[in-house]
């Protein structure tokens, strides 16, 4: 099996007295790789937004349906993963590569926590390859230069981004439209955007007391409407049934997308193929 590449991880660049949004995506998952600054973090969140883990497993249920989609229906055998979160089994890499063992997948993402764990969970079928990179998505030229994107794909054929539940943690003033442009512009023709994003929930209350106490941890975070949603697939082919709420985007059953549907899950998904 085919291990990772990439930088190696030091303890101490690991910052436990402040709650990290991988960190708390981990909590709220029901993982075990947070620390008590993301605990209470995240169940400050908890008590104000009783949904946010149906949340965060619904848009980690779209992931998987969307991953298994391109690896199957679309034929997809690289991916691009920006904003990887701590590894929850199952993995982007686990889904692909179940489908196609042949993928090849590069995870990308800032936080040294994650870096320490993809060293030891993330592992790669023989057929295919999974590396993982420490970077940071607001800077997309120095991820498309890099040396271990250029060792694990190649862009000259299709790959997959996967930004899930990332660009709301972007400013406006980060210019997060122009960061996904500049990501997809040296993709090849047919090659896939996968995008989730955190909306605003219609109760006003909600959405300002969670955006409140994100950014008192020093985590900017800003939801954004189904419009404001829209763009980042500008000049992209949106793939049925379009930009929706997660569990709308082809559901395993009727019956968990029922389910969902009784809960208040204000996030929005699509997948759209370059032309």
């Amino acid at each position: 099996m085919r291990g990772m590449t990439g930088h190696r991880f030091r303890s101490a660049e690991i910052d436990t007295s402040k709650p990290h949004s991988a960190r708390m995506y981990d909590y709220f998952l029901g993982g075990k790789t947070h620390y008590a600054a993301d605990t209470e973090a995240a169940r400050q969140v908890e008590a104000v937004w009783p949904d946010v883990k149906p949340w965060t497993r619904a848009n980690r249920s779209f992931m998987h349906r969307a991953t298994h989609w391109l690896a199957t229906e679309a034929g997809i055998r690289q991916f691009l993963d920006i904003g990887t979160g701590i590894p929850t089994e199952p993995n982007l890499h686990q889904i692909a590569q179940k489908a196609a063992p042949d993928a090849r997948v590069l995870y990308v993402d800032n936080d040294p926590i994650v870096l320490a764990y993809a060293q030891a969970l993330l592992l790669s079928t023989a057929e295919g390859r999974t590396a993982y990179m420490h970077a940071d998505i607001t800077d997309p030229q120095t991820i498309l230069a890099a040396e271990e994107l250029h060792d694990t794909l190649d862009l000259s054929q299709p790959v997959a981004l996967s930004l899930n539940a990332v660009m709301h943690f972007i400013a406006n003033e980060q210019k997060p439209y122009d960061i996904v442009r500049q990501l997809v512009e040296p993709l090849a023709p047919g090659s896939y955007l996968v995008l989730s994003h955190g909306g605003l929930d219609p109760r006003s209350e909600i959405s300002d007391a969670v955006t409140r106490l994100y950014r008192a941890s020093g985590i900017h975070v800003q939801g954004r409407t189904h419009e404001e949603v829209l763009p980042f697939f500008d000049g992209l082919e949106l793939v049925e049934p379009g930009v929706v709420m997660p569990h709308r985007w082809r559901p395993e059953s009727e019956q968990a997308r029922a389910a969902a549907e009784a809960l208040d899950l204000w996030i929005f998904a699509g997948v759209a193929r370059k032309p």
